[in-house]
């Protein structure tokens, strides 16, 4: 089984945020319950998450071989889940949950590791009222991991893990070494998930599990692999190795330096095609061969020190341990390949929107003209980017629009201005895919005024003792006396 977390330095995000009422899951009839299906929709967490990425197309590791070759490459598969030791029994196979609706009180936990859990005043290290922990869990089998009730100390047996989802806010909730004693529950650390959302622990950070990531997301549910409805498993599955070494993406958190080992976080995918076979038909199990399907879409990855190659799960009395087992044992490491580690999936970059509208020159006199430029934030898409232009006021006119040709990120435009008798500013505006930009542009008063015809003629005044302005006083001639 798994080695005890308790062993590591365990870490989880402060901090809590509510999920919208549009996401509220529709809860069981009757709750708390334990392992009861969820109403869906499924996958748990976004469909974009880690735990729900498609992996079919990512590239091999370099070093993939000899992660394999470490593991061992006859090592077969294991489903690290079932139901009852023996029927009757307390002690169990897999992970237990618990689902709880909103109105659940919330009850404090002492954590030995207080400083990096959920659910602390940070201030004095004390718990506060924040985990949906049911009362039935304290005295009744089954609510656990491992088995025995919360009254019962078996922390030295196994993580003892207790995960808990509040199906009316789509929270999840989970714990590792909890023990009830003296009216008040104990943990090793505990950590809070919004389903509804991706976050991620700080870089360092664990959390219930030695990854720093959720465990529940990873678990073969019953609900799922047996569920002739549900076609296929749209997740990854949570795996332990014997050892590991640092982490990669999607985990947060060392718990080991074997430098030939995978890191925690490290994915490994099944193979479609051994020596020319599917691998995931060497067993005739539909529920078997539905779970290989999902490796080699979604894969495995790597959440815990423990033992090879075991898959975890649930704990369900209706797994049949008789049939899973010798499914899972014809599967071997050397039908994985572990994928780049750190991998993420490539994303588009998003489409091109409206970044800016500018002039100039701005301001400008009364009747110039200016120049208008539209920007993008990316390159406009094929057919070009046609963006709208306004302009409220009569002093300054745009045409109804310009386009960004394909390829380009800007566009200019023509601006016409009027005469005014005052200052005047308006704004410009430019709008393209939902996304509105403005600039303030400026058209001053230019001296003078328009001319109207011509120009008026000035009456032209005479100075004192002057003549007046024009043509000189002609002399009168004298007449000529006669001879």
């Amino acid at each position: 089984m798994r080695t005890s977390l308790m062993q590591l330095v365990l870490a989880c995000t402060l901090g809590v945020l509510a999920a919208p009422a549009a996401l509220a899951q529709q809860c069981p009839p009757a709750v708390p319950v334990q392992g009861a299906p969820l109403a869906g929709p499924l996958p748990v967490f976004p469909a974009d998450n880690w735990w729900n990425q498609d992996i079919s197309a990512a590239p091999v590791d370099a070093a993939s071989a000899n992660f394999i070759t470490f593991i061992g490459a006859t090592r077969g598969l294991h489903p690290d889940f079932g139901g009852e030791e023996s029927p009757g029994s307390v002690n169990t196979y897999g992970f237990p949950y618990a689902i709880v609706n909103g109105a659940q009180p919330k009850l404090a936990v002492t954590f030995n590791y207080w400083d990096e859990s959920d659910g602390v005043n940070q201030a004095n290290g004390q718990g506060i009222p924040f985990y949906p922990i049911p009362s039935q869990a304290i005295t009744q089998p089954h609510w656990i991991e491992g088995g025995p009730p919360g009254n019962i100390d078996a922390r030295n047996q196994g993580d003892r893990h207790l995960l808990m989802i509040d199906c009316t806010n789509n929270h999840l909730y989970e714990l590792v070494a909890v023990f009830y004693s003296g009216g008040q529950w104990i943990a090793g650390s505990g950590a809070f998930f919004d389903m509804s959302r991706n976050d991620r622990r700080p870089e360092g950070w664990t959390s219930a599990d030695a990854s720093g990531m959720a465990i529940f997301p990873g678990l073969v549910r019953y609900d799922e692999a047996a569920n002739t409805a549900v076609a296929e498993i749209q997740h990854a599955f949570r795996v332990t190795v014997r050892a590991t070494n640092g982490y990669v993406y999607p985990a947060s958190h060392v718990a080991g330096s074997n430098s030939s080992a995978l890191p925690l976080g490290a994915r490994l995918r099944l193979k479609t095609s051994v020596n020319g076979a599917d691998p995931a038909l060497r067993t005739s199990d539909p529920t078997a061969r539905k779970i290989s399907r999902a490796m080699q879409k979604y894969g495995l990855i790597v959440a815990d020190n423990g033992s090879d190659m075991y898959i975890s799960g649930t704990f369900d009395t209706r797994w049949n341990n008789g049939v899973l087992n010798p499914a899972f044992s014809t599967i071997k490491a050397s039908d994985f390949e572990v994928i780049q580690r750190g991998w993420r999936p490539s994303t588009p970059p998003p489409p091109a929107a409206l970044n800016a509208v500018s002039a100039s020159p701005n301001p400008v006199a009364g009747g110039a003209s200016s120049t208008g430029t539209v920007t993008l934030t990316a390159a406009a898409p094929a057919g070009g980017a046609q963006v709208a232009l306004s302009s409220p006021i009569s002093a300054f006119a745009v045409p109804a629009s310009v386009t960004v040709s394909q390829g380009a990120q800007s566009a200019t435009f023509p601006i016409t201005t009027s005469w005014v008798p005052t200052t005047t500013m308006g704004t410009l505006s430019a709008s393209y895919s939902g996304v509105t930009r403005t600039t303030t542009f400026t058209i001053k008063q230019k001296s003078g005024r328009p001319a109207q015809g011509l120009p008026p003629t000035t009456p032209t005044r005479q100075m004192p003792g002057r003549p007046a302005q024009g043509p000189p006083p002609t002399t009168p001639t004298r007449p000529t006396r006669p001879q």
